[in-house]
């Protein structure tokens, strides 16, 4: 009796160190096994229906909390090409293909991806909608699946990435741990809350290219540069890879900024290349973003 007694206590004690909601314990009531990714689901937000499809694993079991990965796509993209990999996207920006040949962090926590579709194929988020439409939608599959809530990322290129930025100001660590924007730019998804002794950061992951003729690698050091405030880091103290000149063909630079808030680093990578959500290194047969992304998200587990 006290050996079962003693079981159950470890297991609980596994289970509660994560941060789960109302999903856990349940059969999902929205979003299962069975969900049909041919077809979006759709919840009702500012008086539209807004669309999103969702990938979840084929043994998924609702005493295991997940990781949640948002997917957004670019400027006439939409979410069916960010799940099949079409229209110049890998399948969820690679993530899934990354984290299962990962070297570096391996995990056993399970991964959920969600794919929501912007309006008119793009982020313009007038009025917040983008915002509130993706708060919602948060909130909407933590309550119907077991999703540990301090491994909640998002993730998009161009118009995504910028909509992630804004995601990450506005939301913050009450909804996120972190976000990597791949080339987008700080204006165009809306405007982040200015800065103030109350702002709160959360991990942040940049990619640009210094050829990028779309949205100028200037928008990316803008966004940078906002969260290295945010996170507290140290640039003074940090040792900052340069930059690869236009034309250079040289490797991707990567700077991890030192100094910066616990769980809350600063990662700025950038590439001699134009705006592309899957750059390569010179004589490279895959893309670098994948790996680099999954390197920032897989360092962070579950929290205490």
């Amino acid at each position: 009796m006290e050996l079962k007694l003693l079981s159950l206590i470890l297991f609980l004690a596994v289970l509660t160190s994560a941060k789960p909601l109302g999903g856990c314990g349940q059969a999902p009531r929205i979003i299962t096994q069975n969900t049909p990714t041919s077809t979006p689901l759709t919840i009702s937000s500012g008086g539209r229906n807004r669309e999103y499809f969702a990938n979840i694993p084929t043994d998924y079991n609702s005493s295991v909390p997940h990781r949640l990965i948002l997917t957004l796509h670019a400027l006439g993209g939409n979410a069916a090409q960010v799940i099949t990999g079409q229209g110049g996207y890998l399948p969820f920006y690679g993530l899934p293909n990354a984290i299962a040949t990962s070297i570096t962090y391996k995990t056993d926590i399970p991964t959920i991806y969600i794919a929501p579709n912007g309006i008119s194929n793009g982020w313009g988020n007038t009025g917040n909608a983008d915002v509130n439409f993706l708060r919602s939608l948060i909130e909407t599959v933590q309550n119907d699946l077991c999703i540990d809530t301090s491994l909640v990322f998002s993730t998009g290129f161009s118009y995504g990435a910028a909509m992630s930025y804004i995601l990450a100001c506005n939301l913050g660590p009450q909804y996120l741990r972190g976000v990597a924007v791949l080339s987008g730019n700080p204006q165009i998804s809306g405007s982040c809350p200015a800065l103030n002794a109350t702002s709160e950061g959360v991990a942040f992951y940049i990619q640009h290219g210094t050829n990028d003729q779309v949205l100028p690698v200037s928008g990316g050091r803008q966004m940078r540069d906002r969260f290295l405030k945010t996170n507290g880091c140290d640039v003074a103290g940090t040792t900052v890879a340069p930059d690869p000149a236009v034309g250079s063909g040289v490797k991707h630079t990567k700077t991890g900024y030192k100094g910066c808030l616990k769980d809350k680093p600063v990662t700025w990578v950038a590439f001699d290349g134009p705006h592309t959500p899957t750059p390569k290194d010179p004589g490279a047969s895959e893309t670098f973003s994948p790996k680099e992304t999954w390197d920032f998200f897989g360092q962070f587990e579950r929290a205490d």
